[in-house]
């Protein structure tokens, strides 16, 4: 207990020595960790919109001629149990030639005198989230081909390949500058600390001389570091939510429709968790490696 009472009383002490070094690091941390935050705030928003956008990825199968009814439902059984399948739903001619004609709104004269048979009846296939890319889609058309009496499909193949490419890079460009953000935080946090240990080498020499061992002096050190890491993460999280209290919750919603906005979401909590978790772990790492170099094992 008296170690324990020891290194407390050294970790909230060394803080207390080096106000203006404890708050560099504090504040490196803090704003390291909330632009990363941020950023991930960013693109888990994204993603939820991008799910909702991608319900609308559908494939349209045309059927050359329409087939008896029997026929029909052994189709539709047949698509519906295929694993990249969500829901078929099929439309008659008839139905097709109705909806066309509310699409044409004033202009639905231009088809009078027209049949519904100059339309195709078609299967409307609702893809499962795991099958909702260029790939899923590709694979499940090809599969569909081998029926001769599908005659053609549609589902946006161009649409696709662009939202696959996008959150290609949103992901990519999460994974750079968080990488960034880390090495940015570690090599200031690092420099701080060695700063510190400078600044207190007659302190340090004077008790390896007493007999002090290097964990020992270490330990206070690596405390700091932990503290300042923990703190820094908590005006992270801070920060980071009047950012999208303001900017993303109270700005964006006047841009979006309602059901968009309403999508927006802060972090999760374990992502909330892992932040603190980071900086806990920023801050042993920034302590630790100049410590190896100042204070011998």
């Amino acid at each position: 207990m008296k170690r324990l009472r020891y290194f407390i009383q050294r970790t909230i002490l060394n803080m207390i020595q080096s106000p203006l070094l404890s708050s560099a690091t504090i504040g490196t941390i803090g704003v390291a960790l909330m632009l990363l935050a941020f950023f991930t705030l960013i693109v888990l928003n994204v993603q939820n919109l991008t799910r909702q956008w991608s319900r609308e990825i559908q494939i349209t199968v045309y059927l050359e001629q329409v087939p008896s009814t029997a026929k029909l439902q052994q189709w539709q059984e047949q698509i519906k149990q295929h694993p990249s399948v969500e829901h078929v739903t099929y439309t008659s001619q008839a139905e097709a030639f109705e909806l066309f004609r509310k699409r044409l709104g004033r202009n639905d004269d231009l088809l009078d005198g027209l049949l519904p048979e100059i339309l195709p009846a078609s299967f409307e296939l609702v893809l499962t989230p795991e099958s909702r890319s260029e790939l899923g889609a590709e694979k499940l058309v090809q599969e569909l081909k081998k029926n001769a009496a599908f005659s053609g499909f549609r589902y946006g193949q161009d649409w696709l390949k662009r939202y696959d490419a996008f959150i290609f890079l949103l992901k990519l460009t999460g994974v750079l500058a968080g990488g960034f953000l880390i090495f940015a935080t570690l090599f200031i946090i690092s420099n701080t600390i060695k700063l510190t240990i400078y600044a207190r080498r007659d302190e340090l020499e004077i008790m390896t001389l007493i007999g002090a061992t290097p964990m020992f002096i270490k330990i206070p050190f690596l405390a700091e570091g932990a503290l300042q890491g923990i703190i820094g993460a908590l005006l992270a999280l801070g920060g980071c939510h009047a950012l999208y209290y303001f900017f993303l919750k109270r700005g964006l919603s006047a841009l979006l429709t309602t059901t968009a906005a309403g999508n927006i979401t802060f972090l999760p909590f374990s992502i909330q968790a892992s932040v603190i978790l980071l900086g806990f772990v920023l801050g042993i790492c920034g302590s630790a490696l100049p410590l190896r170099k100042f204070v011998r094992v």
